[in-house]
């Protein structure tokens, strides 16, 4: 069974309509899937019905963005976590919505007034994509820098301008973690942590921190991503085994980006549902199968 726990409509980032994500990924044999869109639930309605037309095992899901002063450092950091398989949302995960787009609509305004200040005029109708409503990310600057021919793809607008310590980066802020962990488990999911790549620590540390955000509740790791070589895929295994942490997968599909395939992780490796780790009654509330 090919499946994929992480992936984004235009409801967030995406280049699809829920709908049409999930028409992509019945067309490519995904036979479950979670809609993990960027601080919004937004899309969730219109793709579970896609997915009950489609025959699609479909598992609600958000990510949300965390604010983490590391311990021992005066490094501020971020990162992202999944909230998996949640039914109705608790009035706690309802407010951390509400106020992780009130950051982002104030990180937007800062973005557009350095945006002014290097000589590139925008306003935010501009920049705001057909059909989007709520949520404005740092992909659909990038794609309004290429429209104006200011960068030639996305890579070269986060290169040389989006990207840390550039020109128009600015920290959207998150929230903390454990409060994070309590909405999502108070609004009956799992809490994963994603991409644990993009934590930028080194391996022998790694461990440790893992251990830290179990004990604030963490239930799994998001071990099988694009960003993971295989070896990387390995020692993230090792170390979701011994902490005794779920295993999860998922292609970070966003629809308009070629090394993001529905279904598959890096190199593309097909998400078999063997490579995932949850606890039995969990895959089976999502209508995921496993082999005997």
């Amino acid at each position: 069974m090919i499946i994929d726990l992480h992936t984004h409509s235009s409801a967030s980032d995406g280049a699809h309509s829920p709908k049409a994500l999930i028409e992509e990924a019945a067309a490519t044999g995904v036979g479950a899937l979670a809609l993990t869109d960027h601080d919004t639930i937004d899309g969730l309605d219109e793709a579970e019905k896609a997915a009950r037309t489609a025959g699609i095992s479909f598992i609600r899901g958000v990510e949300l963005e965390i604010d983490w002063p590391e311990i021992g450092t005066m490094e501020r950091r971020e990162f992202h976590l999944l909230g998996l398989g949640f039914g109705t949302p608790s009035a706690k995960l309802r407010r951390i919505l509400f106020q992780l787009q009130h950051k982002r609509e104030k990180r937007n305004r800062l973005i557009l007034e350095r945006m002014h200040a290097a000589g590139i005029d925008a306003d935010m109708d501009e920049i705001r994509p057909a059909g989007v409503t709520s949520y404005i990310g740092r992909p659909h600057f990038a794609a309004y820098l290429i429209k104006k021919k200011v960068v030639k793809d996305t890579e070269e607008a986060f290169k040389k301008y989006l990207s840390k310590d550039m020109p128009l980066y600015v920290p959207k802020g998150g929230i903390r973690l454990r409060r994070a962990i309590s909405a999502i488990k108070e609004s009956g999911g799992l809490a994963i942590l994603a991409h644990p790549i993009s934590l930028y620590i080194a391996w022998g540390r790694l461990p440790g921190i893992l251990e830290r955000f179990k004990n604030s509740g963490l239930d799994g790791i998001e071990v099988y991503h694009p960003t993971a070589t295989a070896r990387s895929n390995q020692r993230l295994l090792d170390m979701a085994q011994q902490l005794n942490l779920a295993v999860s997968a998922g292609s970070d599909f966003h629809g308009d980006r070629p090394d993001r395939r529905l279904g598959e992780s890096s190199g593309r490796r097909a998400i078999t549902s063997d490579l995932i780790q949850f606890p039995p009654e969990i895959l089976a509330a999502w209508g995921i199968h496993q082999p005997e």
